[in-house]
């Protein structure tokens, strides 16, 4: 019986040839990847959960219409977009993202912190704009080079796994953010209320200090971002080749 050597049935196979060891190696990129998951998880849930209790506080608290909460967040994006461009294009070349993703999360944990700070009276300019900008700008230096990183030399047989990975990171993050601060928020303002006449003063008072709780615990979130971030991400810049797939995550 003669025998027929065939090639696989699905087309091509992938090339063989083992890669170097080095900074481009499937198993040294693995701490890369898993820090990238974990900084789009933390960015996500405190971004997230902030959203939700600064919107119910300009509402509920200051009596802003929705429109106007809605726009009080514009500077959100903007922040984001000129942090992101920053990072990718003059912070990751030159210090790599063991120093630039801890950077963000800091910049996140601020901003979270800041928001504790806010008043039943706060203004706009002055309580709420300032932080929200540092929020934006901790987005925007966490966000483009983490997801840049978790598909960092991903094959293009892969590359539609590892957009998943990063969708899935980022709603996972923003239903646990909020289910786990929400619960955390509820708590506080119950505990506040238990121990006094509920008053609208007192009910508007209990609102602000579940606010507030729900920050800290966001801010205490980012720390361990920041942490687990710096311990995982191997030291030095990443260079580019020219088979990398850029996979954007929406």
């Amino acid at each position: 019986m003669a025998k027929t050597r065939v090639s696989a049935p699905g087309g091509p196979t992938r090339q063989a040839r083992r890669p170097r060891r080095g900074a481009g190696h499937p198993g040294a990129l693995r701490p890369d990847r898993g820090a990238s998951q974990i900084a789009i998880l933390v960015a996500t849930g405190g971004m997230y959960a902030v959203a939700l209790f600064l919107a119910y506080y300009m509402q509920q608290t200051l009596k802003y219409t929705p429109v106007e909460a809605g726009l009080a967040f514009l500077p959100i994006p903007v922040a984001l977009v000129v942090a992101s461009g920053l990072a990718v294009g003059v912070l990751m070349p030159r210090v790599g993202p063991k120093t630039v993703i801890p950077l963000g999360t800091a910049l996140l944990g601020v901003g979270m912190v800041w928001f504790t700070r806010l008043e039943l009276d706060s203004t706009y300019a002055g309580g709420i704009l300032p932080p929200v900008l540092v929020l934006g700008l901790g987005l925007g230096v966490v966000y483009a080079p983490a997801i840049d990183l978790a598909t960092y030399r991903v094959h293009e047989d892969d590359s539609g796994v590892a957009s998943a990975a990063v969708n899935t990171t980022q709603r996972t993050g923003g239903s646990l953010g909020i289910a786990v601060l929400n619960t955390l928020a509820a708590s506080a303002a119950s505990s506040d209320l238990s121990s006094r006449q509920s008053t609208p003063e007192a009910i508007a008072e209990a609102a602000l200090h579940s606010y507030s709780t729900a920050y800290w615990w966001a801010a205490g979130l980012a720390t361990v971002g920041l942490v687990v971030t710096f311990l995982l991400y191997r030291p030095g810049v990443r260079e580019r080749s020219p088979d990398v797939v850029k996979t954007v995550a929406m």
